[in-house]
């Protein structure tokens, strides 16, 4: 018998997180995240996204034992901003028993017709921010810090139960020692020149954080057409600086200005600090947090995590500027392999950017939804 239990505890959020340990011990290509951060995320107190969203968290247990989690989730300022009657569901890992994974979405089922929403999607998490999505390709490859692993079983499990794919996400993969630096150097100057452009660079952290809020006002016009899109607010911008900007080398902060010194463009790119994650396995005492800054100082692989351009020079030429500067720091840094993370498949503009780099595609990632 499946009984399904609301995490509230401590103790019991704990297991929350523990369980994806317990799934994938064997799995070389699972990445662990760290336990203080996961509680951090899931703890209202500290993450002012569970102002706006309300969230539960669900264990499925069988014979007294922990076979699956997930977190049942509305975004309330999706529902009343984008007028969107959803349900997600978010943070999914059970067994390969399809009555766990019935069990545990019954739950985001029962919250959903509580409060009148008429569909349900996921995996993804609170917020734009958060990850998405379980992989449809590419279970045998190494995952990132920013993106979940998952089983194969799951598509068979939402399919089996009555879910449809509504989203798909492709994740990529390109060497540096093949890109060709001549087709952004050229523009990049003409650009600036032309748009009366700067470059805006740094070595250290501390100079970044008076241009943060203005990135993050950046990235909430850059992405406001896309349907799915919910403009992150003032506490939530507060809360990801102090998270992720600190594990970010400030040289892979790269913020474009134009004459009145009015940011049109900001790309930010991570260390690859997948195999530090795996080494410090959940834990930043008292190893993990060496690995994790030996990462941050000396990996070989980056991540590109974001990218915003100002609507009006979305067609100018932008991005020659900040590939140009990108292409500086990695080649001092030598870097060998570069990472495209979740793009949305429909987003053909972000895709184009990366034409000219001989990309291979090497994950996809879906979220399915299920009407109710």
């Amino acid at each position: 018998m499946i009984t399904i239990k609301e995490a509230i505890t401590k103790k019991e959020m704990k297991d929350f997180i523990l369980f994806s340990f317990d799934l994938y011990k064997n799995n070389p290509n699972w990445i662990p995240p760290l336990i203080s951060d996961e509680l951090q995320t899931f703890d209202k107190k500290t993450n002012p996204t569970l102002q706006t969203a309300e969230a539960y968290f669900y264990l499925a247990y069988k014979n007294n034992k922990i076979v699956g989690k997930l977190a049942a989730i509305i975004n309330w300022e999706e529902v009343n901003i984008l007028q969107k009657k959803k349900v997600r569901f978010g943070w999914f890992d059970a067994i390969d028993d399809i009555e766990v994974t019935k069990a545990l979405l019954n739950k985001v089922e029962e919250l959903g017709k509580k409060h009148n929403m008429d569909h349900i999607e996921g995996p993804m998490g609170f917020s734009n921010l958060d990850k998405v999505g379980i992989l449809s390709e590419g279970f045998d490859l190494i995952g990132n810090a920013i993106t979940w692993y998952s089983m194969p079983y799951y598509i068979t499990h939402f399919e089996q139960l009555g879910y449809v794919k509504e989203k798909e996400y492709i994740e990529s993969t390109f060497s540096f020692s093949n890109v060709d630096p001549k087709h952004f150097q050229k523009f990049s100057t003409l650009v600036k020149e032309r748009y009366q452009l700067k470059s805006l660079n740094f070595t250290k952290t501390k100079d970044i954080m008076p241009y943060v809020d203005k990135m993050f006002d950046l990235f909430n016009n850059a992405y406001a057409k896309l349907q799915s899109f919910v403009p992150i607010n003032d506490i939530q911008k507060e809360f990801f600086k102090n998270k992720y900007v600190g594990l970010i080398n400030p040289e892979y902060i790269k913020f474009v200005l134009d004459k009145n010194d009015n940011m049109i463009a900001f790309a930010i790119v991570m260390p690859g600090y997948a195999n530090a994650l795996k080494k410090a396995n959940g834990k930043l005492f008292p190893f993990g947090f060496y690995h994790l800054l030996q990462a941050k100082k000396h990996s070989k692989e980056i991540v590109f995590y974001l990218i915003g351009i100002a609507p009006e020079y979305q067609s100018k030429g932008v991005t020659s500027i900040i590939f140009d500067e990108y292409y500086k720091i990695c080649h001092e840094k030598g870097i060998e392999t570069c990472i495209r993370t979740p793009e949305l498949e429909e987003n053909h503009a972000i895709h184009n950017l990366w034409k000219n780099f001989n990309s291979k595609i090497t994950k996809r990632r879906r979220t399915y939804i299920k009407k109710i």
